[in-house]
This record gives structure tokens, C-alpha cells and sequence, in this order.
């Protein structure tokens, strides 16, 4: 008997490095570093902005190590789904069509959509209004969703690009005649710059749930409900103890979170 417990006990000793390093192992999260001010390059090329300094606050409070890992947007799902990272944490609104291929977490951040045009467009009816107009979105957004369902059929021209600052330089080149996009991605990210003084919102804000959804999540893979669930955790721990608040205060001089 003694004999038996002895091997047993060093059987566990044996597994227990192994469950020690999988522990220690970083958790990936894919992000495109192109879409401020939630995710942008510093001059010396370092990732910084809302969503990254958020990703690194929940993995500080879940006790893991953060490894980033950029990806274009559109590649961001099949990435995930071929396990090159863990978890998606890029400004990805959680919406029914995406749930079909990934899991989410709750929220941790939700901003209407806005048209940008040339400042003093009135806009009455964005739907008629926009007949035969070059509307610019990001490719695979929930922007161009909606462009292609709405706005195309009326006769409006949609024109896709691979990240949304290729849309902000045709848009002040001329090339195209409005923007859809998060409000306050185009705010910060083209208004508030020079390349954006002669631009501004037009029309209302775009909040349609069946295609702007319920606020940007964290993407998982679809049947990875532990690791949803931690994220979603510690999206509560944080905003509780007021990290959340710090991080948003950084950035914005509203509350990001919503309603």
C-alpha cells in the first residue's frame, strides 16, 4: 500500500510542473493596431490606445501575461478559428451573425455609429440622401454590413478597405464622399486632425442592434466558455475597483462604457 501511494505521489509531482507551466502560458489576443483611439502605433511602433490598455488591465486582474498579437480586422475571426490567438480584443461589436462563428463576452465598451461627409452636408434622409454618393467603410465591419444592406440598394456606392485610416485618406483626397464608422473613431481618429478640419458628422447615430449589436466584446472560440467567462469576470472586477475608470479617463471625457 505504501508502495502505491508512493508511486502516486510522484506521478502527480511529475504532472504538476507541466500544469504549472500550461498555467504560466500567455494568453493571446489578436488586435489591429490601426484604429484609434482604441488601438494605435506610438512613433517608436509600440501598440497603445483603449482597447489595449484595457486588455492589459483584465489580464492583470485574471493573473495571466498578455501577449498581442496584430492582425488586419477582417482576419481577426479566421485567425482565432486556425488558433493562432486566444481571444479577440479589437473593438468587435458582438452581434448575432458573429456569434455564429465565436463566442463573446459582455460588453466592455459601446459607441454609435456616424456618417463623416464634407462639413455643412445635411443629410434629412441618409437613405435617399446618399443616392449615388461613394460611402467608405472598413471591410468585414459592422459598417460595411450595414452600408451593403441599406445604403447600396438605394444607390449609394460602397467602397471597402482593409483598415479604417485608408478610408479617412480617400475621404480627404476626395475619392470618396462620406465615412460610416464608430463616432468616436472618426472623431479622434480623423476630425480632431488636420487632415479632418474640413469634415464633419452628418445625420444621426446608427444604432440598429441587428447590425451595430450590443456593444463591443471580447471574441473567443465558439465552445470556450471558461475563458468567456473570465474575461467577463474581470470586466466587472474592474470596472468596480476603478480601474476601468482610469483607463477611459485616458482616453475619452465621457463614459465609453454606455448604457
Amino acid at each position: 500500500m505504501k508502495k502505491i501511494l508512493l508511486l502516486g505521489a510522484l506521478a502527480l509531482s511529475a504532472f504538476a510542473p507541466l500544469a504549472m507551466a500550461d498555467d504560466a502560458k500567455p494568453l493571446r489576443i489578436g488586435i489591429e493596431a490601426a484604429y484609434p483611439p482604441f488601438a494605435f502605433k506610438t512613433p517608436d511602433g509600440a501598440i497603445t490606445g483603449f482597447d489595449y490598455d484595457i486588455g492589459n488591465a483584465l489580464c492583470a486582474e485574471m493573473q495571466v501575461k498578455c501577449q498581442w498579437i496584430e492582425q488586419e480586422f477582417d482576419g481577426l475571426i479566421p485567425a482565432l478559428k486556425v488558433r493562432k490567438f486566444d481571444a479577440v480584443l479589437s473593438s468587435m461589436s458582438i452581434t448575432e451573425d458573429r456569434k455564429k462563428a465565436v463566442d463573446f463576452t459582455g460588453k466592455y465598451y459601446a459607441t454609435p455609429a456616424k456618417l463623416a461627409m464634407k462639413a455643412g452636408t445635411v443629410l434629412n434622409d441618409p437613405i435617399s440622401d446618399l443616392k449615388g454618393k461613394r460611402i467608405g467603410v472598413q471591410r468585414s465591419s459592422v459598417y460595411d454590413r450595414y452600408a451593403t444592406d441599406v445604403f447600396a440598394p438605394a444607390g449609394a456606392e460602397v467602397v471597402r478597405y482593409g483598415s479604417q485610416n485608408e478610408v479617412f485618406l480617400d475621404l480627404q483626397a476626395g475619392r470618396l464622399d462620406a465615412t460610416l464608422a464608430d463616432s468616436v473613431n472618426i472623431d479622434d481618429g480623423f476630425l480632431k486632425t488636420d487632415a479632418g478640419k474640413a469634415f464633419a458628422f452628418a445625420g444621426p447615430d446608427f444604432t440598429d442592434v441587428k447590425y451595430f449589436g450590443e456593444g463591443q466584446g471580447i471574441a473567443v472560440r465558439k465552445g470556450d466558455k471558461a475563458l468567456a467567462d473570465k474575461f467577463s469576470a474581470a470586466i466587472l472586477a474592474i470596472r468596480a475597483n476603478g480601474t476601468y475608470k482610469d483607463v477611459q479617463d485616458k482616453y475619452f471625457d465621457f463614459d465609453v462604457y454606455g448604457e
